[in-house]
């Protein structure tokens, strides 16, 4: 039963990217629409595609934010949509990694219970480039187990609409799933798959699914009435056949109305079995909508001429409808063992994808270090040229650097004598103001003391520098494990479908076998229900009515051909009510 219903926000209840969007402002569109590409294919994890799309909206005001978010247009059918599941009395949320500015708006436009979504950092009215919430390390899914926790539902009556890869694991996990001009990723996994942008076209989905699970109901219901009707018949005949009668109906509300006595044995084991299989697959209903007879497909199965031939008849479609759900049964163990493969598989994946994730945050963790140091040694290195020019290094540079321009003067051009000897007079003179130069002794400490500081700091850089590459590798290597597992997953998920597609095809022949059975038993005048046996033996009062019943209708075909009919003939006759 249909509770809840969830909503994407991006591309699914608004027709368009709100970041990307937003991104014109800042005039890193292109950059943003980039990371949202691949963060939609799954080829980064949505935590760092947000902080990094976020980072590059540093700046920007939030009012001219809040102007674009009113401008955002809405997916054709979103107000029609959502109105008519509030009048079905469904509740509606949304759950996106967009932000509140966005969604709030779409919440009072539409009329949304419950929205989940990011928020920006504003600072005197512009983003910080840090983006907080419970969609920026957390999955759709975490978000999702909260809501329907606190609401006192389950998973399976929820459905999910989305269309990216952080849409995946709501939309896998929850019991109707609609990837929604989706990504190749979510169709795969997804339950129904609407390719038109209106969000009617969900709707119908959704309005289709209330209108069966009703009519699974009525149909439970008809049945229930009619093995009343059959138990309120069987009160008003003999003690001993009151008591038979009463004992199949109680047996019969259990599994099945109105089978036919051997096949209902078979039926019962295998009915029983699939059933087992089924509730694991959370289709119970569909299961007892199965069960119903109503649901048999119209027979037009032709009946031999003869008794003896309708129960020749009868012998090879119960071989035949036991074979059926022995095939149908070994389909539903191989799905099970797959889809049991493919959970195990999803598990390893989140674990492998969180120790990812740790040794990435690990490395951000060792890179800042990393930067800290650099910046330790340089504002040293600072440090030891601002003493060094202070102590009269910037004198003494400035003077060899004269008496060089000097010196070279002299050696490469012809001068006379008395220019010559002033340009030696003017070199003696400045090394003679070298020679008086000297540094401070407590400056030459400190620089040396500087100097030692910058070269740990350079150390724990290189350091530094390996550890955060050691985390990177390891990083990479549980991320390559995922993709492996992943690829694993996927194959399980698909020979999982596969075999519950089969074992789906293998009931529709069981059905329609079946139908022929009742035709067969309709002809044999039982195709009332009796109570089914684990050992799959009668009872000694069973046989002596089965047999009582068949030679009542032998005394009828002899009737009906002109012969006479005896009292006690007569009596029998009424007693099994052929006339």
């Amino acid at each position: 039963m249909i509770k809840l219903v969830v909503f994407d926000l991006d591309n699914v209840i608004i027709d368009g990217e709100a970041i990307d969007e937003i991104g014109k402002l800042a005039n890193v569109e292109d950059e943003i629409a980039e990371i949202t590409e691949k963060a939609m294919q799954g080829e980064i994890d949505f935590e760092t595609s947000i902080k990094d799309r976020v980072q590059l909206l540093e700046g920007t005001s939030i009012e001219e934010i809040e102007k674009v978010a009113d401008e955002l247009p809405l997916m054709p059918g979103a107000c029609d949509t959502i109105a008519r599941l509030k009048e079905e009395d469904l509740d509606v949320a949304i759950i996106s990694g967009s932000f509140d500015v966005v969604a709030d708006k779409v919440k009072d436009k539409l009329g949304v219970d419950t929205v989940y979504t990011n928020s920006f950092t504003v600072e005197d009215g512009k983003l910080t480039g840090e983006v907080t919430g419970p969609l920026v390390s957390c999955s759709k899914l975490d978000v999702l187990n909260d809501h329907v926790e606190k609401a006192g539902i389950s998973l399976d009556e929820v459905v999910a609409v989305g269309d990216g890869a952080n849409d995946i694991s709501m939309i896998e996990s929850a019991g109707c799933g609609i990837a929604f001009n989706a990504k190749d990723s979510v169709k795969e996994i997804a339950d129904v798959v609407v390719e038109e942008k209106d969000l009617t076209k969900v709707l119908d989905e959704i309005l289709n699914q209330l209108t069966t699970e009703d009519t699974e109901n009525d149909a439970v219901e008809d049945e229930e009435a009619e093995e009343v009707e059959v138990e309120a018949t069987e009160e008003v005949e003999e003690t001993e056949e009151t008591e038979d009668a009463e004992a199949e109906v109680e047996e019969t509300e259990e599994v099945e109305a109105e089978d036919a006595e051997e096949v209902e044995e078979v039926e019962e084991a295998e009915v029983e079995a699939e059933d087992a299989e089924e509730v694991e697959e959370a289709q119970e209903e569909e299961t007892e909508a199965k069960k119903s007879k109503k649901d048999l497909p119209k027979s037009e199965f032709v009946l031999a001429d003869t008794m003896e031939g309708v129960r020749k008849q009868k012998d090879e479609k119960e071989a035949e409808i036991a074979q059926i759900a022995e095939e149908r049964e070994e389909f539903n163990k191989i799905a099970k063992e797959q889809r049991k493969i493919r959970d195990e598989l999803n598990a390893s994946l989140k674990e492998n994808l969180n120790k990812a994730i740790e040794y990435r945050n690990e490395r951000n963790e060792i890179n800042k270090a990393v930067e800290a140091a650099k910046k330790a040694r340089n504002d040293a290195n600072n440090q030891i040229k601002n003493l060094e020019w202070s102590s009269g290094k910037r004198d003494k540079v400035k003077i060899e650097n004269e008496i060089k321009k000097i010196d070279k003067i002299i050696e490469t051009r012809v001068l006379d004598i008395k220019k010559e000897n002033q340009l030696v007079k003017n070199a003696n003179d400045l090394r003679k103001q070298l020679m008086d130069i000297q540094e401070d002794e407590s400056v030459k400490e400190e620089a040396q003391e500087l100097r030692k500081l910058s070269e740990e700091e350079h150390e724990k850089v290189i350091t530094l520098s390996e550890q955060a590459q050691a985390a990177h590798e390891e990083m990479l290597t549980y991320f390559r494990k995922t993709d492996d597992i992943r690829t694993a997953a996927d194959d399980a998920h698909k020979k999982f479908i596969e075999a519950r597609n089969n074992a789906s095809a293998k009931h529709e022949e069981f059905k329609a076998v079946l139908s022929d059975i009742h035709v067969i038993n309709k002809k044999l005048g039982s195709n009332k229900p009796r109570k089914r046996r684990s050992d799959k033996k009668s009872s000694s009062g069973s046989n002596k009515n089965r047999e009582e019943k068949e030679r009542a209708e032998e005394i009828f075909e002899k009737f009906k051909q002109g012969g006479k009919v005896s009292t006690e003939e007569l009596l029998l006759l009424q007693k099994y009510n052929i006339n």
